[in-house]
This record gives C-alpha cells, sequence and structure tokens, in this order.
C-alpha cells in the first residue's frame, strides 16, 4: 500500500470548551447558537482594557484526581481530559504502544504556570517554587501526559505554531499513519492562558474586542461591526486510525480525514498573507484529490479581527469558491488560540455526521467585503460534500484539514 492509498479516519473525538466540558454538551451548544464568553469578575481583571474571556464551561478541578491535577498544569489538565473522552469514544483501541502516537499542539504551553511561579518566587523565595514547575511549564507537557496515559510508544509530538498548532497537530497526525510509523494517533490541541499579560498585551496591540459591557455580543466573525476577538481556553482532540485498522477491530469511525496542507508566509509576524492561505487550501484538496466543488461547508479561522477576517475570505473565494456554507464558531467558543483548529476540526466532523452547520453568532451586518455564504440566525442543514477547516496563525502558520463522509 502507497501512502496515496492509506485511508486515514476519525474514531474518536473529545473536547473541554467554554460551551461544554464534552463534545456532546458544546456541540449541542454550538447549535443552539449559546455563547461561552462571560466577564472577569475577579479584581486582578479591574484595571485591564480587557475584561472578557471565554472560560471553559467545566473547571477541570472537579473532573481530574486531585493529587495528579496539583502536578499538571491547566492546559495539561484539559489535553487529559479531552484525551480520555476521545479515547474512551473511539473504544479504546487494542494497539501495540508503538504503533500510537501522540500530537498535541499549543499556542503557549503551560504560560499560567510560568507565570504563576514566577511570581512565587518573586514574593516569596525559591523554596516555595513548586518543584513540578519545569514540567508544570513545558509546551511539550500536554503531549507527554496524554503518552503517559495512554502508553503510547510511537513517538509524542508537539507542534508549537500560535493558532494553527491544533489543526497542524492533526495533520501531522495524518502523515504518521499514511508514512506507515503509526497506526492510531491521539491528535489536537490544548490552550489556557486567561491571564492579565495577555490579556493586555493583546489589548495593546488593538485585536482583542473591547465589549466589556456585552460579553456575549463581542465576538463577532465577518459581521461589519466586529472589533477583535475574546481570548478562550480549551482542548480538543481526535483519535485517527489507519481504516484497516479501525476495520479489523470493527471500530465505526465518524469520517475520513482525507487530508492536509501546511504552508507558511514568510511575509510578517502577526499580519497574514493571503497566497498563504489559498496555498494550504488547495494543497488540502490535493492531498485528499478533491475538486472546490466538491466542498460543501467550511469551517473559517475568523478570529473577527477587521483585516484577519477580510484575508480570509478573500482566500476561500479563490481557493474553493463562493459556493460552500461557511460558519465561524469563535462567536459562540472565543478563540482558544492552540486549541482552535482541532475544535474546528471537531465541529466539522459532526457536521458531517449530522448535516447541519452551525450559524455565526452575533452577525448582523456581513461585511461588504466578505464574499462568502455565511451561515446566520439559525443552524442550516448543508448539502453532501466535504467539510473545510482552516487555522491560522501569529507567525504566518497555516492549516487547512479536509474531512469526508464514508460512503
Amino acid at each position: 500500500m502507497t501512502v496515496a492509498d492509506t485511508t486515514v479516519v476519525v474514531t474518536g473525538l473529545g473536547a473541554t470548551t467554554p460551551l461544554g466540558g464534552d463534545v456532546p454538551s458544546t456541540w449541542a451548544a454550538m447549535l443552539a447558537g449559546e455563547s461561552g464568553i462571560t466577564a472577569i469578575e475577579e479584581e486582578w481583571a479591574a484595571g485591564l482594557p480587557v475584561r472578557i474571556a471565554a472560560r471553559l464551561r467545566v473547571d477541570p478541578a472537579g473532573v481530574l484526581d486531585r493529587v495528579q491535577a496539583r502536578r499538571m498544569d491547566r492546559c495539561e489538565q484539559i489535553a487529559l481530559i479531552a484525551a480520555r473522552e476521545a479515547w474512551a469514544d473511539a473504544g479504546r483501541p487494542e494497539v501495540d504502544p508503538e504503533r500510537l502516537a501522540v500530537v498535541v499542539g499549543t499556542g503557549t504551553g503551560g504560560a499560567l504556570s510560568m507565570l504563576g511561579q514566577d511570581d512565587v518566587l518573586e514574593t516569596s523565595g525559591v523554596r516555595r517554587v513548586s518543584p513540578h514547575t519545569v514540567p508544570m511549564l513545558m509546551a511539550n507537557g500536554p503531549a507527554a501526559w496524554v503518552s503517559i496515559e495512554l502508553g503510547a510508544r510511537g513517538g509524542a509530538h508537539t507542534p508549537v505554531s500560535a493558532c494553527a498548532s491544533g489543526a497542524e497537530a492533526i495533520a501531522l497526525g495524518l502523515d504518521l499513519i499514511r508514512l506507515g510509523r503509526a497506526d492510531v494517533v491521539v491528535a489536537g490541541g490544548s490552550e489556557a492562558c486567561i491571564h492579565p499579560l495577555p490579556l493586555a498585551g493583546f489589548a495593546q496591540a488593538r485585536v482583542h474586542s473591547t465589549r466589556n459591557d456585552a460579553p456575549r455580543a463581542a465576538s463577532r466573525p465577518f459581521d461589519a461591526a466586529r472589533d477583535g476577538f475574546v481570548i478562550g481556553e480549551g482542548a480538543a482532540l481526535v483519535v485517527l486510525e489507519c481504516a484497516e485498522f479501525a476495520a479489523a477491530r470493527a471500530a465505526r469511525p465518524y469520517a475520513q480525514l482525507a487530508g492536509a496542507g501546511l504552508t507558511s508566509d514568510a511575509h510578517h509576524i502577526t499580519a497574514a498573507h493571503p497566497a498563504g492561505q489559498v496555498r494550504a487550501m488547495r494543497l488540502a484538496l490535493a492531498s485528499a484529490g478533491l475538486a472546490p466543488t466538491d466542498v460543501a461547508q467550511v469551517h473559517a479561522h475568523a478570529t473577527a479581527t477587521l483585516r484577519g477576517d477580510l484575508t480570509e475570505a478573500e482566500s476561500v473565494a479563490e481557493a474553493i469558491g463562493r459556493h460552500p456554507a461557511v460558519t465561524a464558531t469563535k462567536s459562540m467558543t472565543g478563540h482558544l488560540f492552540g486549541a482552535a483548529g482541532s475544535l474546528g476540526a471537531v465541529t466539522a466532523v459532526l457536521a458531517l455526521r449530522d448535516r447541519l452547520l452551525p450559524a455565526t453568532r452575533n452577525l448582523e451586518r456581513l461585511d461588504p467585503g466578505v464574499k462568502l455564504d455565511v451561515v446566520t440566525g439559525a443552524t442550516r442543514e448543508v448539502a453532501p460534500g466535504a467539510a473545510l477547516t482552516n487555522a491560522f496563525g501569529f507567525g504566518g502558520h497555516n492549516a487547512s484539514l479536509l474531512f469526508a463522509a464514508l460512503s
């Protein structure tokens, strides 16, 4: 069997998000058009220009063993929670540990632990610093904990590519299986960094919404009155398998991961370039052996920044066309950064399964520059066809994934 002949399927989904503590509750909330964005009431946010965020609906402290949780950063905790759900959803495959790999991306890793333990060092001295500090702050921590949990010895990888990290992780999982290096890969992203420093930095860069008086109306992808994204936290992972391996154990896949495209702009540290996005989508199509007309739905990166949404709209129109139905679920979840692309993947798979596309919340007046069929108002039934999901990150990282329904 050649690389091109290898079919890769999705057999398990796991997530914990601002909309729900698992995949079913998150998906139900998306279809209902709910928002997970709330005001930050803590005293530490009082002086910040941004006082809104999309926090987890279910706190990981109530899910994990207390002793284990104390040794982990929040982004590690939620990666483990999502991995457990995805693994159980896949039926806990019996696989040779050396043929099982993990790829979990993140944008900031254990930044909360790094910042928190630095505060401890400054105020209380060296002896009060946690001995678990380094394993908690290291970016590969989520992948490491998941690999330990599942006994995966086929590699534990950590792409760190800003907001493209989770989607890039899934693309790398596809490669591992197609190249014959693994039979099963648990892949996705995790992020938890709601803290004064990134909030202040994003506010200074003028990319974060300042609608502090209307949190649920703040994230407005493609809307003419958008004023930036809303920081969020969460984790989303998928179980990928070689189709032959899945069939041999009588698994029931959700969909096929048909293709992926990864590119870099080499243009600007924060401003995206449409050429790189177009190329990522076209590479995904070529990888899947599909044509633009085969794509029925697009799960846009669409963070609600002024220039970013227009750039993506132009790129989708050029690479795919204006015919697909488009949704932007960050309007409900906020921007999960390293987990954004993997949550987009989970959403795309469920949309394929149910033939339903969640509406983009808060889209009251479409920006005239957006020449796409953006779903708004209510959930829409979508025509048969492939689902594309995009994730683009600071630094010029572009990732596009294509999922297809199984016949």
